[in-house]
């Protein structure tokens, strides 16, 4: 097996296992998933799933994929067992996700819609970036650790630097992280 191979697998099995914190968290009432950003993210990663493959970068596509399965699990143990409460914050990012989406649909390219796909994201993880300020020990840190180290490894892999090849993953890494940094310092100086 050769060294490229290997990072795609282990991005993979780093991608499908980031999940399994949350999801436990999520049981046992200790994580609050909010659940217009979880929409959005599972929205955002199948449109970018078919983008990936309609610009034959199957790695992308593979990583997305997997990451999909875990996103998708936490927004329907979310949905019963997380906060279901819709502010004003989330109506207005689920807002910009729709007119994200007809504009990405208007462009009709794969590297507009990945571009797209990234702001629309990031419109939509708004809600639980807030959440993780306000409330930071009701989001799980190690899930999105994980899944930086996905996304890094995977960007490891990209000899194609075409923007629907690594846009994505590049992005991942700098919300992950993002994420990962706020609620770890947003723990170290708020009291549960």
């Amino acid at each position: 097996m050769n060294l490229k191979l290997a990072i795609i697998i282990f991005s993979g099995i780093l991608a499908a296992v980031s999940s399994l914190p949350y999801l436990i968290d999520v049981v046992k009432h200790r994580t609050k998933p909010r659940i217009a950003s979880w929409v959005t993210w599972n929205v955002m990663k199948t449109i970018a799933i078919i983008a990936a493959i309609v610009e034959h970068e199957y790695i992308t596509a593979i990583l997305l994929l997997v990451s999909l399965m875990g996103t998708l699990s936490i927004l329907i143990l979310g949905w019963e067992y997380g906060n279901k409460k819709i502010e004003p914050v989330d109506i207005v990012c689920l807002i910009g996700v729709m007119v994200g989406i007809i504009m990405w649909a208007i462009f009709n390219s794969p590297a507009i819609g990945v571009l797209a796909v990234i702001t629309i994201d990031l419109i939509g993880g708004i809600p639980t970036i807030l959440h993780a300020w306000q409330n930071p020990h009701e989001e799980t840190w190690v899930t999105f650790l994980l899944s930086f180290f996905a996304a890094v490894f995977i960007l490891m892999t990209v000899t194609d630097w075409r923007i629907t090849a690594f846009a994505f993953p590049l992005y991942l890494v700098v919300m992950d992280l993002s994420l990962v940094l706020i609620i770890v310092s947003r723990r170290l100086f708020t009291i549960k």
